[in-house]
C-alpha cells in the first residue's frame, strides 16, 4: 500500500541516492546494434534468457516481497546459464479481473515507491551477476492493467478479457482503442518519462546509463486489434504511437535499445507488411517474436504426442519466417517468449516435460544455429522461471493478495508454462545450450 511514510520514505532514499558521485559507464558496457547482429563491447552479443516478469514485486521491501528468495532465484538462473531477464517496469492498478496488485501507478501520478524501489533492487542484485534485463513499459494483456486499464483511466469505461458477453477478439479490438486515445496515451508517456528518467536509489546510477539494461520495450505484445478489419483503421494510429514513443525514450535515453516487444506475425494480425512497417522504423533496434503453440491451437494439451510433431512443423515454418524479415528489415532478432505445457497438460512440478524439453531444443537449435551462420537470432527468453514459486489452491488459479509469484501470470493457471526450479530436465536443456552458445565465435559467414 502506499502511504505518507513509504512516499516520504523513498523520496529520502532517492535523494540520497542522486548525491552520489555515480559516473556514466563508458559506451562499451551497453549493448548495441550492428546490422543484424548484437554486440557488447565489439563481440557478438548472444544469450540464453528468461522471462521473470515479478522481480520488481520479489524485490520489494513490503509485505508482498522477498529479497532472500529473489537472490536465490537469481542465482539458480545463473547456475543454468541464463545472463538476460526480460521484466515487467509496469503495472497499472485496475478494476479488470486477474490484473496484478498492487500496480506502479494509478489514474494520477502517484507512483507505488515501493516497486518502483524492488526494481531498482532487481536491477542491482542482476548487476552482481552480470546479467542484462529487457523492460517492458505496460501491457496489451490485462494481467499487469495494461492498456485497457490506460482507457478506462480517461473514460471510466472497461471490458474484462474472456468475458461471455465479449467473446474474441472483442477484448482485443477494445484495447486497440488505446492507440488513438491522445489522453491515454498521454498518461502512458507520462509513465516512460518516469522510469526513462529514473535513478536507482540502492546504486545511485540513471537508468540511462545503467549497462544493466539491454532494452526498453513498448509493451508486452502489442497489436493493433484482434482481427484485420477492426485493426485497419487503426494502423496509423498504431505505427503512430509505436514510433513517437520510441522516439521520447530514444530521447531520454541513448544508451540503450528499444523494441516493440510484438509477437511477431502473430501480432500483427498475420499481415507481413504490417510487421515491416511498425519495424522498420528507426527507432526500434530488433525485431521480437513470441511463439505458443498451445494458445495458437497448433498442439493439443490432451493429445501432446499425437499433435508435437505437427506444432514441431509449424514452429519451424514461424522460425523461418522471422529469420526472413530479419534479414529483410536488416535487424537482429530475438525470440523474447516461447512456452509448451507439460506432458498431459498438468500444471504441477510433478507432471513430466519430456515434449516440453523437446520444444525448447527446437528453439534452442534455431537460436545456435543462427549463430553459427551469421543468421539474425541475437537470444531468446523462454517463458517462464517459476523457480520457488508453487500454486497456494487447489484450482491453479492466482487470487488477490497471493504472493507465490510463478512464471504464469494472473490470468492464467499457476504452473501451467513456467520453469521449476526442481525441473532437472528442462534445466539440463538450457545450460547445455547456453553453454554451447557462449563458444560461438565469429559467425561462419554474414
Amino acid at each position: 500500500m502506499v502511504t505518507r511514510r513509504t512516499m516520504l520514505g523513498s523520496a529520502a532514499a532517492l535523494a540520497a541516492a542522486t548525491s552520489l558521485p555515480a559516473q556514466a559507464a563508458p559506451p562499451a558496457a551497453f549493448v548495441r546494434r550492428e546490422g543484424t547482429r548484437l554486440t557488447l563491447a565489439g563481440k557478438p552479443y548472444r544469450f540464453a534468457g528468461a522471462n521473470l516478469w515479478s522481480g520488481a514485486w520479489l524485490g520489494a521491501a513490503a509485505d508482498y516481497g522477498n529479497r532472500d528468495r529473489l537472490a536465490r532465484e537469481l542465482d539458480a538462473l545463473a547456475a543454468t546459464g541464463v545472463t538476460n531477464l526480460r521484466l515487467l517496469a509496469s503495472a497499472e492498478t485496475s478494476p479488470l479481473k486477474n490484473s496484478v496488485s498492487p500496480g506502479f501507478r494509478n489514474r494520477g501520478n502517484a507512483w507505488n515507491p515501493a516497486l518502483l524501489d524492488g526494481l531498482d533492487h532487481c536491477l542491482a542484485e542482476m548487476a552482481k551477476r552480470d546479467m542484462k534485463a529487457v523492460l517492458y513499459l505496460t501491457n496489451f494483456w490485462e494481467w499487469s492493467g495494461g492498456m485497457m486499464t490506460y482507457l478506462y483511466y480517461v473514460t471510466g469505461k472497461y471490458m474484462d478479457a474472456n468475458d461471455p458477453a465479449h467473446p474474441w477478439p472483442a477484448f482485443a479490438n477494445a484495447t486497440a482503442q488505446f492507440y488513438a486515445n491522445s489522453k491515454a496515451v498521454g498518461l502512458y508517456h507520462d509513465w516512460v518519462r518516469t522510469i526513462v528518467s529514473r535513478t536507482n536509489a540502492v546504486t545511485g546510477t540513471p537508468y540511462r546509463d545503467d549497462p544493466t539494461i539491454m532494452a526498453w520495450q513498448l509493451a508486452n505484445e502489442p497489436r493493433p486489434a484482434g482481427d484485420a478489419v477492426t485493426a485497419e483503421p487503426l494502423l496509423p494510429a498504431f505505427s503512430a504511437w509505436i514510433q513517437s514513443t520510441a522516439r521520447l525514450i530514444k530521447s531520454l535515453d541513448r544508451n540503450h535499445l528499444v523494441s516493440t516487444g510484438g509477437e511477431g506475425l502473430k501480432g500483427s494480425v498475420e499481415n507481413p507488411d504490417i510487421f515491416r512497417k511498425t519495424h522498420a522504423f528507426p527507432e526500434i533496434d530488433y525485431l521480437t517474436a513470441h511463439i505458443w503453440p498451445l494458445n495458437w491451437s497448433w498442439v493439443d494439451a490432451k493429445d501432446i504426442p499425437g499433435t508435437h510433431a505437427g506444432a514441431t512443423a509449424k514452429v519451424a515454418e514461424y522460425l523461418q519466417q522471422h529469420q526472413a524479415l530479419a534479414r529483410e528489415i536488416g535487424k537482429p532478432l530475438v525470440i523474447e517468449e516461447f512456452g509448451y505445457p507439460r506432458d498431459g497438460g498438468g500444471y504441477d512440478p510433478e507432471a513430466s516435460t519430456h515434449f516440453k524439453n523437446q520444444y525448447y531444443q527446437q528453439i534452442y537449435d534455431a537460436v545456435l544455429t543462427s549463430a553459427r551462420t551469421g543468421g539474425p537470432i541475437a537470444g531468446s527468453n523462454f517463458w517462464a522461471w517459476n523457480g520457488e514459486g508453487r500454486a497456494v489452491h487447489g484450482d491453479h488459479r492466482f487470487k488477490p493478495g497471493d504472493t507465490a509469484w510463478l512464471g504464469d501470470p494472473p490470468h492464467e493457471p499457476q504452473g501451467w508454462y513456467g520453469v521449476f526450479d526442481t525441473d532437472a530436465s528442462t534445466r539440463a536443456v538450457i545450460s547445455a545450450h547456453a553453454k554451447a552458445l557462449a563458444t560461438v565465435g565469429e559467425p561462419i559467414a554474414r
